[in-house]
């Protein structure tokens, strides 16, 4: 039995500056979890996936990570992981976690 497919977003980690970056809507790759393109079919993630590897240059590590739509129509995590990926490195207060404050 196939699993139920539940929505994503495409993410990956920028070797360049180390980021976890997020693909958009408009095929860029963002910062923000919050600006990454919701993908709400199997067969719009897999199309997704296949052109941004045709695409990717200084990234490693891309995949499909869970996701929901939260009140504001924004894409947020549902994983504790995708959640701390989001958040930036947490072994001192700069970049992402810097803005939350």
């Amino acid at each position: 039995m196939s699993k139920k497919f539940t929505p994503k977003v495409l993410t990956a980690n920028d070797l360049l500056s180390g980021d976890v970056i997020y693909w958009d809507k408009c095929g860029n790759w963002v910062l923000d979890f919050e600006n990454a393109l919701f993908l709400n079919t199997e067969e719009l993630a897999r199309q997704t996936l296949r052109l941004a590897q045709n695409q990717a240059k200084h990234l490693i590590g891309m995949y499909l990570a869970d996701a929901e739509i939260d009140e504001d129509l924004k894409p947020r995590p549902t994983h504790f992981r995708e959640y701390f990926r989001a958040m930036g490195p947490s072994n001192y207060h700069h970049g992402k976690q810097a803005k939350l404050q």
